[in-house]
């Protein structure tokens, strides 16, 4: 880029994110300017869309110079802003119709059914009147057609806790779905998306393996995938341990995502974003399926890409914005691996102490460039943390880069030793 320096609205700009971004900014010449705070956008019971965007609206009629791009890198519902701020504002982004449909989990297998068959048995529940769907077995996953961070997302076993699990997402669903029920009226869905609307229930029967992410772009028409990552659980759970690139499958296996990655954005239409598609790989049946098609990069995933390929991937979300074609470095970085590590506790508990600044400072010194987010809050109950899984309560995320996994891992095991958390029942 050359000439003036680039306005970018970022909306729910963070500082670790804007740290980030600064890196991408020495390079590209732009200067970020935050629309709207992440609290402001990812909390409200139910979640105010339409004053959300009156407020975004405002602020940047506000701004006195030219507005360049407008960005985001959350879940809904800054994912389904980005293009109804753009498009009022003639910037290039991805069609709101082709987002909503990878937001709509039930309109999103629709598509996915048209064009491979990587998904598992699905279908829409009567929440007034839960029973289990014919043609989708136990152990099955119930969860909104619209909800982040797998918050109401419920594994059913049996009718008994398939019963529970249809209730709990029936008190809590409205808090997003009545928001995206809004986005839904701003497009054109099909008959049974319509019907179902955003507040809906989907049953999925279960998947497991190896789960990858493939992460992307599509610029007018061509997908291009510039990473591949695993995802790895806390086992015996459905909550994620680490994010850890470059991913450790097998080449073969992720020519076959990255050709089912192709035809799935380009039926959706999601052109000219950047994307990220969640896939189980099960060994034992060679089988790949599915989990989820996300309209926008993942956050999570951005310092590993510096750590190993020597930028974030914001540099492909903010050329795409920009009107450009991405170029992201490859194997650039300082590191062969990295990870995003997730420090959790799996019950309810009172949060006595967290982690100090001088013991986070500690961390930085010992291992430079590792990144520390603490998420509990002293003085309160891990069940008042926003957005989190259904079965466990995120305290702190740790990236990490290393030369190797083995590095990787003693690494992690000493910021576990110098970030003491201190609990109460």
């Amino acid at each position: 880029m050359t000439g003036r320096t680039k306005n970018v609205f970022v909306l729910g700009l963070d500082e670790r994110n804007r740290a980030l971004l600064h890196d991408v900014a020495l390079r590209d010449g732009c200067r970020f300017h935050a629309l709207l705070g992440r609290e402001e956008l990812m909390h409200g019971a139910p979640v105010p869309l339409r004053g959300l965007l009156e407020k975004a609206e405002s602020r940047l009629d506000a701004f006195d110079g030219p507005i360049d791009a407008i960005v985001g890198y959350w879940d809904f519902p800054v994912s389904s802003m980005v293009p109804i701020l753009c498009r009022r504002h003639g910037l290039p982004s991805a069609p709101l119709e082709a987002v909503v449909k990878c937001e709509d989990k039930f309109w999103s297998r629709l598509e996915q059914q048209k064009v491979c068959n990587a998904h598992p048995p699905f279908a829409l529940v009567d929440l007034d009147n839960p029973e289990p769907p014919p043609g989708v077995g136990f152990p099955m996953w119930l969860k909104p057609v619209k909800s982040y961070s797998s918050e109401l997302a419920f594994k059913a076993e049996n009718v008994q806790q398939f019963t529970e699990a249809a209730g709990r997402i029936r008190e809590g669903v409205s808090r997003v779905g009545s928001a995206f029920d809004c986005v839904l009226s701003m497009v054109d869905p099909p008959p049974e998306v319509a019907e179902a609307g955003g507040q809906a229930c989907l049953a999925e029967e279960e998947i497991c393996g190896h789960e990858i992410t493939v992460e992307g772009y599509c610029r007018d028409g061509k997908v291009q995938v510039y990473g591949v990552i695993d995802s790895l659980l806390y086992p015996g759970t459905s909550s994620f341990l680490r994010y850890q690139y470059p991913s450790s499958a097998p080449a073969e296996v992720i020519e076959r995502m990255i050709d089912v990655t192709d035809r799935v954005v380009r039926q959706i239409g999601l052109d000219n974003s950047t994307f990220n598609i969640e896939y189980f790989w099960d060994r034992e049946r060679d089988r790949v399926n599915i989990v989820e098609v996300n309209p926008r990069l993942s956050q999570s995933h951005a310092p590993l890409f510096e750590y190993v390929d020597g930028l974030p991937n914001y540099q492909c979300m903010l050329s795409l914005a920009l009107g450009e074609e991405p170029r992201l470095p490859f194997r650039e970085g300082p590191y062969s691996v990295a990870a995003k590590w997730f420090l959790r506790r799996f019950s309810d508990a009172y949060v006595r102490r967290c982690p100090s600044r001088d013991e986070i400072l500690r961390v930085r010194r010992e291992m430079p460039g590792t990144i520390v987010d603490i998420v509990a809050k002293a003085g309160g109950r891990l069940s008042e943390l926003p957005s989190q899984d259904s079965y466990s309560y995120e305290l702190a995320a740790l990236y990490l880069g290393a030369g190797d996994e083995t590095e990787l891992d003693a690494k992690y095991r000493r910021c576990l030793e110098l970030l003491p958390f201190e609990f109460d029942e």
